[in-house]
């Protein structure tokens, strides 16, 4: 299952997995008129990397986003997502 994380200002979806085996899958999606979508993937906690048809600057954004927002995505998905983390 998959989880939303944020929507950014650009439709960017970033959605994460649950923890499975010790690692969480990040998914990143943003559509494009011409290609339909790019897309990313990473995994944590070891920041491997799978890209479709973002530029390398849009992947150093993703790179910065994904090491400062790592620690609430693997707390989430512990959690069962941030929806259910955040409940009272």
């Amino acid at each position: 299952m998959m989880y939303p994380y944020v929507t950014l200002n650009d439709d960017t979806e970033i959605t994460h997995s649950e923890i499975r085996d010790g690692h969480v899958k990040v998914y990143i999606e943003t559509p494009d008129l011409n290609d339909g979508f790019h897309n990313a993937i990473c995994w944590l906690p070891e920041y491997k990397w799978e890209c479709h048809g973002y530029t390398e600057t849009e992947m150093a954004y993703f790179r910065q986003f994904i090491r400062e927002n790592a620690h609430l995505i693997l707390e989430y998905a512990k959690e069962g997502g941030i929806l259910n983390a955040s409940a009272v």
